[in-house]
């Protein structure tokens, strides 16, 4: 990688970070827990289609563990890890078949996607499947993010270029 890339990534990273930290100091307007917007994935649905999968894997591992230190909740590193490695897998695919001009659908996707991977990871960490309850709610929240970050990744793009 050379040094323009990964400045660029850099500062991806940064950018993520504040929007997610910003996002914090938001109240919930819907008061279930797990339920958020989730606006640093615009910069990763961006990645996705602008840089390879280990670069966007970096940058995606870097928001991740500084938001957990940033938020001080050390133990949401589980639940996120396993969301955002498994949203990243499934966009990585699917970036193959859906093109950029479409990029809020791969959104929506990857967000099905991580709360697929959030709800695997608090069944396997409870060990009870009660839990497998809360998924259709997260379902319809994920869908409703993921169309608005995906729009917003997709009006990003359009300015830059």
């Amino acid at each position: 990688m050379n040094i323009k890339r990964l400045t660029q990534l850099s500062l991806l990273t940064a950018t993520a970070l504040i929007i997610f930290v910003i996002e914090l100091r938001i109240p919930n307007i819907i008061p279930i827990p797990g339920i958020k917007l989730g606006l640093a994935n615009i910069i990763t649905v961006y990645c996705v289609y602008h840089f390879n999968a280990g670069e966007t894997a970096l940058m995606l591992t870097s928001r991740i563990i500084l938001g957990a230190l940033f938020s001080g909740n050390i133990f949401s590193l589980v639940y996120s890890t396993a969301g955002a490695f498994f949203c990243l897998c499934g966009m990585l695919v699917i970036r193959r078949i859906i093109p950029e001009k479409y990029i809020w659908l791969c959104s929506v996707i990857g967000a099905v996607l991580h709360n697929t991977g959030q709800i695997i990871t608090a069944v396997a960490v409870t060990r009870t499947f009660s839990v497998l309850a809360y998924y259709p709610v997260l379902l319809v929240s994920g869908c409703i993010a993921g169309f608005f970050t995906g729009i917003s990744a997709q009006m990003i793009i359009k300015r830059i270029n």
